[in-house]
């Protein structure tokens, strides 16, 4: 604990540096006190919503599981399930790219994904998915790639395979921008989602849209207190306001995660992982309503203003979370495995053990009676 001499002292500290580096809030008021007069209201329109959410990780942790095993499930705001499948961190690499083509007529989501991109194996497909001598991966983190990887995956096969009767507007879960797939696929997955876009159009005149909302944002955390001295956003209607990508430049560690094609430099690198236009929206009338970044897949950029009317419409009915796309919410209640799922998943593990143990199985039944954990008795 600190001593009041103490506080004082690092009082005085923390005053000192803050006055030292005034400079910098005075720069990032500058900056953005270009995108006052930049704001656009937001007028509602209606349109059919469908957001995919895949389940975090985070909230499938088992009481006991030696093989860890990890489950990989996506599903939509209507609870319709695309993947639901369970795999370790320890298995091989091979086995898995294989799995994605056990029915050659009709390989999964990912599968299919792979044959659009040229490539057969899960390494080809994304840097970060890597095996050792034995086939094993070289980190357990590569389980949150694959997962990403299934996320991007559903998505392109919503655009480019199903029917839609009306015009509708696809909300990802996450920014429009990835950086898990290898050398130019990802600009070549981007190809793929604008066909399937314009082959709506050309066959049943059905306008998809595609955005991706984020909670959180480095770009966003950059420059709250600066927009909120300089009144960005703060009028008392629903708005939204284009980000320039030198703001986002500056945000980022890796400037490449904020090139655009639509800022790439003549002989310069072109666009490998972005695939969005970042705006900051408010949909509430409050000046004090949240502002949350949301990416525009970038060939529909300049359709902001129909974009996002038909969010605003899905977002003004938002719960628990006021004022945030109810269709996402909602796909993220149906992917949260909790309670009653959590039960029957741990059943379903020990079950799973019992019979690889055989005729050792009893001594399972007897280890499940012991406390897993009887140090936390003293919070009782």
């Amino acid at each position: 604990m600190l001593e009041p001499t103490s506080q004082t002292s690092l009082r005085n500290e923390i005053e000192r540096q803050i006055r030292e580096d005034r400079a910098l809030l005075t720069q990032l008021r500058s900056e953005v006190r270009l995108l006052v007069p930049k704001t656009r209201r937001i007028s509602p329109r209606s349109a059919s919503s469908i957001s995919l959410v895949a389940a975090d990780g985070g909230n499938n942790q088992l009481r006991f599981d030696p093989f860890l095993v990890q489950l990989i499930r996506v599903v939509d705001s209507s609870n319709n399930e695309y993947c639901l499948e369970a795999l370790s961190p320890t298995m091989s690499v091979s086995t898995l790219s294989a799995r994605q083509f056990a029915d050659p007529d009709h390989p999964t989501a990912l599968g299919r994904l792979m044959r659009f991109l040229g490539v057969e194996e899960l390494s080809s497909l994304s840097h970060m998915i890597r095996s050792d001598g034995s086939g094993r991966p070289n980190s357990p983190s590569w389980v949150q790639v694959y997962r990403e990887l299934v996320e991007w995956a559903i998505l392109f096969a919503l655009v480019r395979e199903k029917d839609f009767a009306t015009d509708t507007l696809i909300v990802f879960d996450g920014f429009l921008r990835s950086k898990v797939f290898a050398r130019d696929l990802f600009r070549r997955y981007r190809d793929g989602i604008q066909e399937g876009i314009d082959r709506h159009y050309s066959a049943h005149r059905r306008r998809i849209f595609l955005v991706g909302v984020a909670k959180h944002s480095k770009v966003l955390s950059r420059y709250r207190l600066a927009m909120a001295l300089e009144g960005v956003m703060k009028s008392p209607f629903p708005c939204y306001v284009e980000i320039p990508r030198e703001l986002e430049e500056k945000a980022y560690i890796w400037a490449e995660y904020a090139r655009g094609d639509d800022n790439v430099a003549e002989g310069g690198e072109i666009n490998k992982f972005v695939a969005g236009k970042m705006f900051f929206v408010k949909f509430g009338s409050g000046p004090r309503d949240p502002v949350w970044p949301i990416d525009v897949f970038l060939s529909q950029s300049n359709d902001h203003a129909t974009i996002f009317g038909y969010l605003l419409d899905d977002a003004v009915e938002g719960f628990p979370v006021p004022l945030y796309p109810r269709s996402l919410q909602k796909a993220h209640e149906h992917a949260a495995l909790v309670d009653f799922d959590m039960d029957i998943l741990q059943d379903m593990i020990f079950s799973g053990l019992r019979t690889t143990l055989g005729t050792e199985a009893p001594a399972l039944d007897v280890f499940r009676l012991q406390d897993a954990d009887p140090a936390a008795r003293r919070y009782e």
